[in-house]
């Protein structure tokens, strides 16, 4: 089985300022998205709507904004509401983590929103410019999480290639084992629990995350941006196709221990997802329905 490398989540140490990795992702994250959006800029119908390099210089201020404050909102609305509401000073400890996609998503959604008003372009417009810069994003996000061992998988057949032991699990692996005496006997966990003095092998779900929602949705997206399309359908591929994957995912990432799995058996973030399905479907149609050509689009 693979051993999650325990990477020091501190990338640099200058006296008391610490530059943490998953700091850096978030930084990584954003040049990418630069770079994607830049190479948009030489494509003809790019053109032809007249993005220029200090429009991109503007949304990655909007961008940051939307990410980190949404992020952070949604996280204590959708995650520990009621911690937050008890401990209301914690909300500004970004340091000690608590960061939401979903939340992100609105907050990037309002900030493009007002973005769109400041420069007088449809909202759709803007959206489908920036929605194939965004899963490469995502992507280096999610191997912070890897990085920083947090959010790791269910736990998964010890004979599983991708099977992977993560040290700072152990309390869970502790408490999966005294709820699950019989699976465990039944798949042969006890063997692996005791060789590996108290470690269940586990889903690297982040990793998962990153290839699902990341790569390979960018794949998708370049693609289908290849050709010209219809006002809103590249938005809608991304907001379809994130939740897509996210809902897949889910069902081999651990739930959050302080809220476990929900109705139907589904996880927090695959109920915030399964909107976002939905909603890509209806826009999906909506923008074929209408059908005028969106300069969004990307020729081939």
């Amino acid at each position: 089985m693979l051993i999650h490398p325990q990477f020091n989540p501190i990338a640099i140490q200058l006296g008391p300022l610490a530059i943490r990795w998953y700091g850096l992702m978030y930084l990584l994250a954003f040049v990418l998205g630069i770079l994607v959006l830049r190479l948009r800029l030489r494509q003809r119908q790019i053109v032809e709507q007249q993005w220029t390099r200090k429009d991109i210089d503007d949304i990655l201020f909007y961008a940051v904004l939307g990410v980190i404050l949404g992020g952070r909102i949604g996280y204590i609305l959708f995650y520990k509401a009621d911690y937050y509401l008890a401990n209301p000073l914690d909300v500004f400890k970004v340091w000690q983590g608590g960061m939401s996609f979903h939340g992100g998503f609105l907050g990037v959604a309002l900030a493009m929103t007002l973005f769109a008003r400041s420069r007088r372009r449809p909202f759709l417009q803007v959206t489908d410019y920036i929605a194939p810069a965004v899963p490469l994003g995502i992507a280096a996000g999610r191997f912070g999480n890897f990085i920083n061992g947090e959010l790791w998988g269910r736990v998964t057949s010890p004979t599983a290639p991708w099977a992977m032991l993560f040290p700072d699990a152990a309390a869970e692996d502790r408490q999966w084992m005294l709820a699950h005496p019989g699976e465990a006997l039944s798949r042969g966990l006890i063997t692996v629990y005791e060789q590996t003095r108290g470690l269940l092998p586990r889903h690297p779900s982040e990793l998962y995350e990153m290839a699902l929602e990341g790569i390979i949705l960018f794949v998708v997206m370049w693609l289908f941006c290849r050709r010209p399309r219809p006002l809103g359908a590249v938005t809608a591929l991304f907001v379809m196709g994130y939740g897509i994957a996210r809902c897949l995912v889910e069902f081999t990432r651990q739930p959050d221990d302080f809220l476990g799995l929900l109705a139907l058996g589904l996880s927090m973030g695959q109920w915030l997802s399964i909107p976002m399905i939905l909603f890509g479907i209806g826009l999906m149609a909506w923008a074929y329905r209408r059908r005028p050509q969106s300069p969004a689009g990307v020729p081939g």
